[in-house]
């Protein structure tokens, strides 16, 4: 459908034209995109008529059972497939400012487990007006395009935006159940955990988490082929760390996610002496739309309250609040 240049307009092209074509190019099926946006199908071939009409070239190639994108249609779909949810995102945070105060993270489900929501409740009373969504996924979101105002990452400094704030470091250490220490054979070194059950990741061997594995452990303390009572997998920190409240044996864990257990007495660290390094920190990533509004500086503000406390806890010196660069 190749129209001259007289007849091509130059007025915007309808929102509602851009996203029954976005509809159509995704699943490439006219019905199927009609039924997605509550439409007839014959609406939507018209919608896709007008805008090809507008443009001054045909988007789609129309087969007897199938559908197909031109060149034109490639390329108009990588600017809808950027824009629209850009669009949409900034609709939400309009209607969001114009009503209820909210604040809306991402994070990984452990870290949200066991150091975020345990300490909620401070924030909540505190601030009774300001409404809180947490979406905890492995997946990392991007902050310019989803309706999620900052992220709580874990990852090495290479790996985080220039705009990235460390929170803390982070170290690996053997923890374990008061109950299982008293009970079972003494553990005052590291040849001693072969008389134990000893838990882990189940698929750290095999991802970019190796550095949490109790092998690497072994090496650094010059056990290499030290091999325990039985091995524990699990899927998640969270499910490790339960395993070892329980009694069930002794976790190699992420020192700043079991502060507070440690604090408290539920769990013992047998070995501090013999702590191990990681890599990777947690780090606080505001989104630039949402940088400016007083309820995500404040909840910023409290999480870097909570991050220091936890850098007490845990010892870690020195303070990034007292040096410019702290890795």
């Amino acid at each position: 459908m190749q129209h001259s240049q007289t007849h091509l307009r130059s007025r915007p092209i309808s929102a509602g034209h851009l996203r029954a074509f976005e509809a159509v190019a995704r699943h490439l099926n006219f019905r199927a995109a009609s039924e997605e946006m509550a439409l007839t199908q014959s609406a939507v071939s018209r919608q896709i008529q007008s805008l090809e009409e507008e443009v001054g070239v045909s988007l789609f190639l129309r087969h007897t059972r199938a559908v197909e994108l031109t060149s034109a249609g490639a390329l108009l779909l990588m600017a809808v497939a950027h824009t629209l949810p850009r669009v949409d995102a900034a609709v939400r945070q309009i209607r969001q400012n114009a009503g209820r105060k909210s604040v809306s993270l991402t994070t990984f489900a452990s870290f949200a487990s066991m150091w975020l929501i345990p300490r909620m409740e401070q924030f909540q009373r505190d601030n009774p007006d300001i409404d809180i969504r947490i979406d905890a996924s492995d997946s990392a979101v991007d902050l310019d395009v989803a309706d999620v105002d900052l992220a709580l990452r874990y990852g090495p400094t290479a790996g985080m935006p220039p705009h990235a704030v460390r929170l803390f470091g982070e170290q690996l250490t053997p923890v374990a159940s008061p109950w299982l220490l008293k009970s079972g054979a003494p553990l005052k070194k590291p040849a001693d955990l072969a008389q134990f059950a000893l838990i882990e990741a189940g698929d750290a061997h095999r991802t970019h988490l190796e550095w949490l594995t109790w092998r690497r452990w072994f090496d650094e303390q010059k056990q290499p082929k030290l091999q325990p009572k039985r091995w524990l997998y699990f899927n998640y920190a969270y499910q490790m760390v339960q395993a070892a409240l329980t009694g069930q044996g002794v976790v190699l864990a992420r020192l700043p996610m079991v502060a507070e257990s440690l604090a408290n007495g539920d769990l013992i660290e047998p070995l501090p002496n013999q702590r191990m390094d990681s890599p990777h920190a947690y780090w606080l990533i505001v989104g630039a739309r949402s940088a400016q509004r007083p309820e995500i500086k404040a909840f910023s503000d409290w999480l870097m309250g909570q991050a220091k406390a936890t850098r007490q806890t845990i010892g870690e010196v020195p303070d990034p609040d007292t040096v410019d660069y702290i890795d």
